[in-house]
C-alpha cells in the first residue's frame, strides 16, 4: 500500500447508530479553522502536510472520537436514564426502552435495554459474568480503541447458558482461573462493551432487570475472593483536547489516544509515513513547522467533511430504496477499510456489529425515490414467505428527520416479528404494514406504524440475520406510496 496516496477503499452506506448519544459529540469532533495561508516557500509542506493529514485523520479518526466518548460517559454526568455515566470496568444499564421523550437523537432503537462499560485492561484482564438467560436473545459485543470488534458472548456465540468470560488486554500474559472462558484478547487496552438484552414488552422490563443486575466485571484479582472489597470508582480518564479553541485539537487527542493505545500489527509502514507529519504514536503536532501545521488544520476540518459526506451520501449496495451495509460492517479496519471504519462504523455509531450478529437497513424514499413524508400514506408489503430471514427477531422503526422516535397517539414507534401474534397477517399468508400519520382505521389499526406529519425514515434491524440477509440476496419489500 502507497502511504502517500489515499487509503479511502470502499463506500459506505447511511445506516444510523444504535445509540442515542452520538448528538452530543460528533459534532464537536473537527470545527476549528486553520490558520494564515502559507507564503510560496512553505507552500509545499503546507500542501504535503494537508493530503497526507487528510488521510491520517480518516485513518486515525476512532482516536479522535472514542476518547471523546470516553470522556463523557466516564466523568460528565447527564440524564443517567438514557446516556451512560459510569465509571471504568463496570456496567451502566439502561432501565426503559426509548421513547419519543427521549430528544438526544442518534436513532435509538425500541428493542433492547443496553448494557455498557469502558474497560481499563492495562493492569489486568476482566472477568464477564452472565446468567442463564433462558430462550431470550441477548448479545455482548466487545471492541478495541480502534472501533473493531474482538469478540462477542451472547446467543449467537456462546449461548444462553451461564458463564465467565476473560477479556484481556495486548500484552497480558497468565493462567485464568478453571471455568473462565479466554476471548480474544483486545487490540488495546482501552475498549468498550456493549451489551443489548431483547424486551419482549413493557411488562417484561422487569424481567430484564433482573438479568441486568447479574451482569458483572470482576477484576482477576479479585476473582475467587470471598466478600471481596467494593471496587472504588475509577473516573481517571484524561479530557480530549478542545477543537472549538484548538485547531489543532483533533491531531493532538488522536497523537495522545495512539501512544496509550497504539494501532495493532500490520500498518507500520503506514504510520512512519503519518510521523514525517507528526501523526501517530509518540508525536507532537506541536514540534512541527508553522506550514505543517497549518496544513493538518485544513486537514481536520476536511477531513471531518469527508466521514459526513460518506455517511450522507450512501453509496453501499441498494436493494428497493433500501441500503444494505458493508459486509466488512464491525471489522472495518482489519480489512483496510479506513473509511467505513472512522465514518459509518465509528462516527455514525461509535462501533457497530458484526453482520452475523445484526443488519440494520435504512431507507429515506419511496419507490419512486421520493424523500418519506407523512404528507403522503405507504404501505410495505411482504409477499407470502419473504419476511426477514432471521434466527432471532426483526424490527421495522420510524424516526423524524431529528433522529429520534416519533411521538404518536398510540405510542408505537416500531412493528415486528415480536410480540408474536400483534399484527395481523394478509389472507395468503403475506403481511401488510401501513406506514402513516393517521389511523388507517380499527380494523388496519395492528399494522399501523405511526408516522409525523413532515418527512421521516426507516429502519429495519434483523438480528441473527439468515444466509439470504448475509449474502445480500434477500429483497426488503419498497415503500409504495397509496393514492389519497
Amino acid at each position: 500500500m502507497s502511504t502517500n496516496l489515499v487509503i479511502l477503499r470502499r463506500s459506505v452506506a447511511p445506516v444510523h447508530s444504535l445509540l442515542a448519544v452520538l448528538a452530543l459529540f460528533a459534532g464537536s469532533v473537527a470545527t476549528a479553522q486553520p490558520g494564515a495561508a502559507a507564503g510560496p516557500a512553505d507552500d509545499w509542506r503546507e500542501t504535503y502536510a494537508y493530503t497526507l493529514g487528510t488521510q491520517a485523520f480518516i485513518y486515525g479518526f476512532p482516536w479522535v472520537f472514542l476518547p471523546q466518548i470516553r470522556y463523557g460517559w466516564v466523568t460528565q454526568p447527564r440524564n443517567p436514564d438514557w446516556v451512560p455515566y459510569v465509571p471504568l470496568n463496570q456496567f451502566w444499564n439502561s432501565a426503559e426502552l426509548a421513547t419519543a421523550a427521549y430528544r438526544d437523537g442518534g436513532s435509538p432503537n425500541n428493542d433492547t435495554l443496553y448494557s455498557i462499560a469502558v474497560l481499563d485492561l492495562s493492569r489486568e484482564p476482566l472477568i464477564l459474568s452472565v446468567p442463564d438467560v433462558g430462550e431470550r436473545y441477548y448479545t455482548f459485543e466487545m471492541a478495541s480503541f480502534d472501533s473493531d470488534n474482538f469478540a462477542y458472548v451472547g446467543t449467537r456465540s456462546t449461548g444462553n447458558k451461564a458463564g465467565h468470560y476473560a477479556l484481556v488486554g495486548p500484552n497480558w500474559k497468565g493462567t485464568l482461573p478453571e471455568g473462565v472462558v479466554a476471548l480474544p484478547a483486545s487490540r488495546t487496552d482501552s475498549a468498550l462493551v456493549f451489551g443489548r438484552t431483547l424486551v419482549y414488552d413493557e411488562a417484561d422490563l422487569v424481567n430484564v432487570h433482573k438479568l441486568q443486575a447479574q451482569y458483572q466485571l470482576t477484576p482477576l484479582s479479585q476473582w475467587g475472593v470471598i466478600s471481596p472489597p467494593k471496587q472504588a470508582d475509577d473516573r481517571n480518564v484524561w479530557k480530549p483536547f478542545d477543537p472549538k479553541t484548538d485547531p489543532l485539537a483533533a491531531f493532538k487527542t488522536m497523537n495522545k489516544a495512539m501512544t496509550g493505545n497504539p494501532p495493532g500489527e500490520g500498518h507500520e509502514s503506514l504510520l512512519a509515513s503519518f510521523a514525517s507529519i507528526g501523526v501517530g504514536p509518540g508525536q507532537d503536532v506541536t514540534k512541527m513547522d508553522a506550514a505543517t501545521q497549518r496544513g493538518l488544520a485544513r486537514a481536520a476540518v476536511d477531513g471531518m467533511k469527508v466521514l459526513r459526506g460518506a455517511i450522507s451520501t450512501g453509496l453501499g449496495k441498494k436493494i428497493n430504496g433500501w441500503t444494505y451495509p458493508p459486509s466488512t460492517f464491525g471489522r472495518a479496519g482489519l480489512h483496510d477499510d479506513f473509511l467505513l471504519r472512522a465514518s459509518l462504523q465509528c462516527l455514525g455509531g461509535i462501533i457497530a456489529n458484526d453482520p452475523a450478529e445484526a443488519i440494520y437497513m435504512n431507507t429515506f424514499f419511496d419507490i419512486d425515490g421520493n424523500k418519506l413524508s407523512g404528507a403522503n400514506r405507504y404501505v410495505v408489503h411482504f409477499p407470502a414467505g419473504q419476511l426477514p430471514d432471521v434466527k432471532a427477531f426483526w424490527s421495522l422503526t420510524m424516526y423524524g428527520v431529528d433522529n429520534n422516535l416519533v411521538a404518536n397517539p398510540i405510542n408505537r414507534y416500531k412493528l415486528g416479528s415480536l410480540p408474536e401474534g400483534a399484527m395481523k397477517m394478509d389472507a395468503d399468508g403475506g403481511l401488510t404494514l401501513y406506514v402513516q400519520a393517521e389511523s388507517p382505521g380499527k380494523d388496519k389499526e395492528s399494522n399501523w406504524l405511526p408516522a409525523p406529519e413532515e418527512e421521516f425514515y426507516l429502519v429495519l434491524r434483523t438480528y441473527l440475520p439468515g444466509p439470504g440477509l448475509l449474502a445480500q440476496e434477500w429483497v426488503p419489500p419498497a415503500v409504495v406510496p397509496v393514492a389519497q
